[in-house]
């Protein structure tokens, strides 16, 4: 982990940033202040209704179970599991417990979860045992000494339990004792390099974020939907922290079905309030939408991908209150524009930094950040010392802009990584399975303007010779043999001759890009 510049400890604990809780801590206290708020998940194969008291009794007789196997504080918890009340209670249980929580995106591949298990080499992982394409692969947890199977029965596969086998008759009382300055949550992601890439969180800069969000969040938003894979940073602490804290009831869904969310808003009262933009014009662009729905849409809190002018003056002439924000795994909170933030400052910028927090920018307009829910650095110490120097401060990669009142705007990205609907997606992962079919001599993969997702993989291929451009079709088979996630698909393939280079060799993408956005 990296070193943390003891002038930025002091500050951030004499500010208030950073406390002495753990998230056991903060979960134990939330909890009982509102235990009857309710819990809900909406879903077509294992819905669930209940109270924030079911789920705690759950996750504490989990904690409980998992203890008597002999998991304990800096023990590593592993799970893929969708938006189901299993991953809160496995969370939960983890956090009471003083462990080191991971979750996994739930649509991840065979290669995606294999290289994370090796990675943690987690003591616990819990699954589903099938959830559309996902199907569980017990092979991956072979070293594992403890697996927990969520919709199966232990029969099935030898050694593993069945979710409610791991339950203890007796809960855990209260959260075991860890250090808040440790470990409590790795959450991998997708980005410029082959692998996911592990972050790690500390119960400290974890707990500054979810305070920091719960208050940033409008007093009048609503009954809020949360449909983001909680395997994902901000669906996780939208689904399982805020809430508890702000006492606040939980609505899940586990697909993303524009229809189906419209019918839920008007038969329980739920409101989207944003994410990355696709999860609202999605709703807006559905047959089913109606003006009615607008009451459950008052505002939208834009982030997480590419936020294009046209999509935030599109809402905000629907009344929608809209406001950007801008962050990363490693760093979850660097700007955002306040909801009651001039209009011109919502809508065409990604805001000012929020408390706490700086960030500067070098001389090629690359933004660098510090702050309190600056996650400890990657799992690859590696990563660390390139991403972050000595005074603190994070190469976050993405190039900016500064106004005149201190608001940032994104203008680029030095990674090359593609932002599908929130998903990063490493071009040269995608680049490197495109180079196994046969037919493929260079291929090169660049981010494509998506009106829905905000971006989408494109390739561009230089081919063998005697060899034709391979269909969408042939190339979806390959990923799918591949064992990637189907969001990482390329979605539309250029054939060329050759590529534009630099003198050196290099293929340059920005070329690439600019024939896409002019429809060459």
């Amino acid at each position: 982990m990296r070193k943390i510049p003891a002038e930025l400890v002091k500050r951030y604990e004499a500010e208030g940033w950073w406390t002495k809780d753990t998230i056991g801590d903060l979960l134990t206290r939330g909890l009982a202040a509102a235990p009857d708020a309710e819990f809900r998940v909406h879903s077509a194969v294992r819905p669930w209704s209940g109270t924030f008291r079911d789920v705690e009794h759950t996750a504490r007789r989990l904690a409980a179970g998992l203890r008597e196997r002999g998991v304990g504080a800096d023990d590593t918890v592993a799970f893929q599991l969708p938006n189901w009340m299993e991953a809160a209670a496995v969370f939960w249980a983890s956090a009471f417990l003083g462990a080191v929580v991971v979750p996994i995106v739930h649509f991840y591949g065979r290669k995606e979860v294999g290289y994370i298990l090796d990675s943690v080499k987690p003591r616990v992982f819990i699954a589903a045992e099938r959830f559309g394409r996902l199907e569980f692969q017990p092979d991956l947890c072979a070293d594992v000494p403890v697996v927990g199977l969520v919709g199966g029965a232990a029969r099935r596969h030898p050694r593993i339990a069945g979710f409610d086998d791991l339950l203890s008759d007796t809960p855990l009382p209260r959260p075991l004792p860890a250090d808040p300055t440790g470990p409590a949550l790795i959450a991998f992601t997708s980005g410029t390099t082959r692998d996911p890439k592990g972050v790690v969180h500390s119960h400290q800069t974890l707990g500054h974020e979810t305070r920091q969000l719960a208050a940033a969040y409008p007093p009048d938003r609503g009954t809020q939907l949360t449909a983001a894979p909680v395997g994902h940073f901000i669906g996780m602490v939208n689904a399982f922290l805020i809430p508890v804290l702000d006492g606040a009831p939980v609505h899940l869904a586990d697909v993303w079905d524009p229809g189906r969310v419209l019918e839920l808003m008007t038969r329980h009262g739920l409101h989207v309030g944003g994410g990355a933009p696709y999860y609202v014009t999605s709703l807006l662009d559905h047959a089913d939408f109606t003006p009615g729905h607008l009451r459950h849409m008052r505002y939208a809190g834009l982030g997480g991908a590419a936020v294009p002018a046209a999509v935030t003056t599109r809402l905000a002439g629907l009344g929608i209150r809209v406001f950007r924000a801008y962050g990363s795994t490693e760093h979850p909170s660097i700007t955002s524009s306040r909801h009651s933030a001039p209009e011109p400052k919502r809508l065409f910028t990604d805001g000012e930094a929020l408390p706490g927090v700086e960030f500067r920018l070098d001389e090629d307009g690359e933004i660098l950040s510090r702050g309190p829910d600056l996650c400890l650095g990657y799992t690859d110490p590696d990563l660390t010392a390139k991403a972050f120097d000595d005074d603190g401060w994070y190469r976050t990669g993405d190039i900016g802009v500064l106004d005149e009142d201190g608001y940032l705007t994104i203008t680029d990205r030095k990674a090359d990584v593609i932002i599908r609907g929130g998903e990063n997606i490493s071009a040269l992962e995608v680049e490197e399975t495109l180079l196994a079919l046969a037919a493929v001599a260079e291929a090169a993969v660049v981010a494509a303007p998506d009106a829905r997702l905000g971006e989408h993989a494109a390739a561009f291929l230089r081919l063998r010779p005697g060899h034709a451009l391979p269909s969408l079709d042939e190339v979806r088979a390959h990923f799918e043999r591949a064992g990637l996630a189907r969001q990482k698909w390329p979605e539309e393939l250029h054939e060329v001759q050759d590529f534009p280079r630099t003198p050196s060799g290099k293929v340059q993408k920005f070329r690439l890009r600019k024939d896409i956005a002019v429809g060459r």
